[in-house]
Parts: C-alpha cells; sequence; structure tokens
C-alpha cells in the first residue's frame, strides 16, 4: 500500500462539477488500497477576489489580518471535496493548517513551512481516511494564520508529502506533465517521461509555469518525488500510476532509467522564455571597488531580484554602463530606489525598456558537453536575432532578446537541439 499526497489547482477546484470531477480522481487512487492525502488551491480567482476586498477595506492593510481572509478560500474549497467525496461513499475529512498543525516561519503573506506535525494525520490516513488540507496556509509562531505566498499550495503538497514521507506527490494542473517547450509555441514540444530536480528548479525559476519554484527546491531538499499530470480527463480514465505524467526525479533516479532504457540521455531538456523580465541600464558608473555593490545592495534590502548583469568595457574617465534585469512588476520600484541613490552610487542617468524576453536554454547534459552556448549563439545569429545579454549556470544558459522575437526564438532552438517529436 502505497502513501500519495495528491495537489489539486484552482482551475481544477473551480465550481462544484470540477470538485466532482477531482473527487472521483482521488477514490479511484484510494480505491487501490492506497493511503491519500488530498492538498487543494482556492478556486480560480477566487484569492485575487479576497485581495482586492482587503485593498478596498484598508490600502494599508495588516499583513496578519490579510492572511485571515485569503486563507478563506482554501478552506472552502477542502470543505467542499471533503463533502463531496463522503457523498461518494468515501471516509474523508478536512485538516485545516492550524490543525495539523503546520508551523511556518517568516512574515505574513510570504511565509514558509519550517514543520508539520503529522503523527494525527498518518493515523486517520492509515484508518482509511481520506484527508483534504488546504495549500498555501499554516500558522505562525504567535499562533496566527498564515500563507505562503502565491503558488503556495504547490509547497504545500510537498512538505506535506515529505511530512507523512508519501511514496510520491502528484500535482495535478491543467497541462499533462512537463513539454521541452510551451506546446502553444511550438506544436511538435515532446511531453517529457521525467525531470530532474535540478531541471525543473531551473525551467520553473526562468518562466515555465508547471511549477512554482519554491516547491521544487523543497522537494529536491527532502527527496520528495513529484509528478505533474492533468486533472483534466475523462471519466473512468486510470489513476495516475497508470495513467503518468512527467517525473521529477533526483539525478541519480534519471541515471537508472536511462540505464533500463526507459529514457533517452538528453543534452537539452527543455527551452523556457519570459516576458516578464525589463532591462535598467545605468550609464557612466564610477569604475572603481565598491560601486556595484551601492547598485545592487538597496535592491536586495527591497527583495528585488536582479537576474542579468552586465558591466561594460570602462571608459576613458574611469566610468563604465551597467546593464541588468529585474522583474517587470518591480520595475517602477527599482527606478525609484537608484534615483534616491543617484548620488551615493554616481550614475549619470537611468535608461529602462520592458519590451525584452529571456529565453532560456536547460538541460544537465550541458554538465559534460561543450558547444552547447554556441549552438544557441549561432542559431539565432542565423535568424537575425539579436542577443542583448547572457548569464548562465552549470546547466543553462539564458539570453535578453527583443520581445517581439520570442516565439521565433524559441522555434529556433527547439528545433536546433533536436527536441521537435518526429511526425
Amino acid at each position: 500500500m502505497a502513501r500519495i499526497v495528491m495537489k489539486f489547482g484552482g482551475t481544477s477546484m473551480a465550481g462544484t462539477e470540477r470538485i466532482r470531477r477531482v473527487a472521483n480522481i482521488v477514490r479511484a487512487q484510494a480505491a487501490r488500497g492506497d493511503s491519500v492525502a488530498v492538498v487543494v488551491s482556492a478556486m480560480a480567482g477566487e484569492t485575487d477576489r479576497l485581495v482586492n476586498f482587503c485593498r478596498e477595506a484598508n490600502p494599508l492593510y495588516d499583513p496578519a489580518e490579510y492572511d485571515v481572509v485569503v486563507a478563506s478560500g482554501e478552506q472552502v474549497t477542502s470543505g467542499l471535496l471533503a463533502l463531496t467525496l463522503q457523498a461518494l461513499g468515501c471516509k474523508s475529512r478536512s485538516w485545516l493548517g492550524w490543525q495539523l498543525p503546520i508551523h511556518t516561519i517568516e512574515a505574513h503573506a510570504k511565509a514558509r513551512v519550517e514543520s508539520i506535525d503529522a503523527e494525527a494525520l498518518i493515523a486517520s490516513m492509515e484508518a482509511g481516511e481520506i484527508a483534504v488540507i488546504p495549500g498555501f496556509q499554516g500558522l505562525s509562531e504567535d499562533g496566527r494564520i498564515t500563507t505562503l505566498g502565491r503558488g503556495g499550495s504547490d509547497t504545500s503538497a510537498v512538505a506535506v508529502a515529505a511530512a507523512i514521507k508519501a511514496d510520491r506527490c502528484d500535482i495535478y494542473t491543467d497541462v499533462d506533465g512537463v513539454y521541452t517547450t510551451d506546446p502553444r509555441i511550438v506544436a511538435k514540444a515532446k511531453k517529457q517521461k521525467a525531470v530532474t530536480y535540478e531541471e525543473m528548479l531551473e525551467l520553473a525559476s526562468v518562466g515555465a509555469k508547471v511549477l512554482q519554484t519554491r516547491s521544487v527546491g523543497l522537494a529536491m531538499k527532502e527527496k520528495v518525488r513529484v509528478q505533474v499530470l492533468s486533472s483534466f480527463i475523462g471519466e473512468g480514465a486510470p489513476p495516475a500510476d497508470d495513467l503518468p505524467g512527467t517525473m521529477i526525479v533526483s539525478e541519480e533516479e534519471m541515471d537508472e532509467l536511462v540505464e533500463k532504457g526507459e529514457m533517452e540521455r538528453q543534452l537539452v531538456t527543455g527551452i523556457a522564455h519570459d516576458k516578464n523580465e525589463a532591462k535598467v541600464i545605468l550609464t557612466r558608473v564610477p569604475d572603481r571597488p565598491g560601486a556595484v555593490a551601492n547598485i545592487f545592495e538597496p535592491l536586495a534590502a527591497a527583495s528585488i531580484n536582479v537576474d542579468m548583469i552586465i558591466q561594460n568595457v570602462g571608459r576613458d574617465k574611469g566610468e563604465t554602463d551597467v546593464t541588468f534585469t529585474v522583474p517587470q512588476s518591480d520595475l517602477a520600484r527599482a527606478q525609484a530606489l537608484l534615483e534616491d541613490r543617484r548620488d551615493a552610487i554616481g550614475f549619470n542617468r537611468i535608461i529602462t525598456d520592458s519590451k525584452i524576453a529571456k529565453i532560456s536554454v536547460v538541460g544537465v547534459g550541458m554538465k559534460s558537453h561543450a558547444g552547447v552556448a554556441s549552438s544557441m549563439f549561432r542559431a539565432l545569429s542565423d535568424r537575425g536575432i539579436n542577443i542583448q545579454a547572457i548569464s548562465t549556470s552549470e546547466i543553462k544558459i539564458s539570453v535578453m532578446i527583443d520581445e517581439d522575437e520570442t516565439e521565433l526564438a524559441v522555434r529556433v532552438l527547439h528545433t536546433a537541439y533536436g527536441l521537435d517529436a518526429k511526425d
């Protein structure tokens, strides 16, 4: 008998009909004799509605009271799913974040899971009861409701799976797995049977919307096997064991799959794109020690993530230009912070551009193969696509290009690395 955590997102829980569909999927999994815990998101659009209520009540809202309001969306869906499962003849109950409890640390609205008291939950599951747990919420050190930030239900599911030592955590979404790129851009994109934690972490961080970044990092740390699959399957479809999506596994398990012939070893796993970046250029920055720190320290203190960074060759007058990217949503804040520190930094002017995109090539095969970067640059050059900036990691190469060339770049690179599905 396996111990399985199943997570369903907002689109899967959007209304009673979809909740009934989810209940049937859960019932089928439990019918195999597995112990099952289900983590649910709020109905699609509900969290935005609750956030707007908070803003209307008080634009300078107290984050602790904000959490009380927005956590209610998941409370509703967890109760509704438990009721629906009971109507289908299943033993089921909901477990709110404070009832387990799920202990969290750090700030309200962006809390992090510290630990979960899972003893009572495990006992209930082993007695044949399906546990339904609202994602996104927990309990602070002072006994108040907290929320984990947007996308936090994925993290909740992985944390629960780690706490109960689950055999697998199935994340049900509106896609049926992880593809080599966005199938809406490349019709020949292929669904991957498995990808490594490292690859999924990089893909999630550079624009792939399948899983939330924090959840992948937690899965890697706790060695939780995660499967991505679709909740939009027909009535009577087999459970996840027989209808696999994409497994997120360790590099060691991936090597075993390759050795067994169940997977082909790939140089590149996927191509991701992100249009939510903005470029910032500071001109005539003093070319001296500490100048760059003066730029990025205030941004870090304001929790503004900086990605690509380029420091140009110094000018004759001991000056240089510094280029970097920030999330579009943080551009105005970043610009204001830098303007306030103009004298301390010593730059001449700020130039910004929000019409850019980041294209990333990801794959663990890059660790042992040369030429991946040159293939990327040549493929883009041959199609006249100009590269404005470059950043790399051990298994990722990202370039900044004009936003209008995003789809073309993705298609070109998908073909260049041999990822197109065969007709």
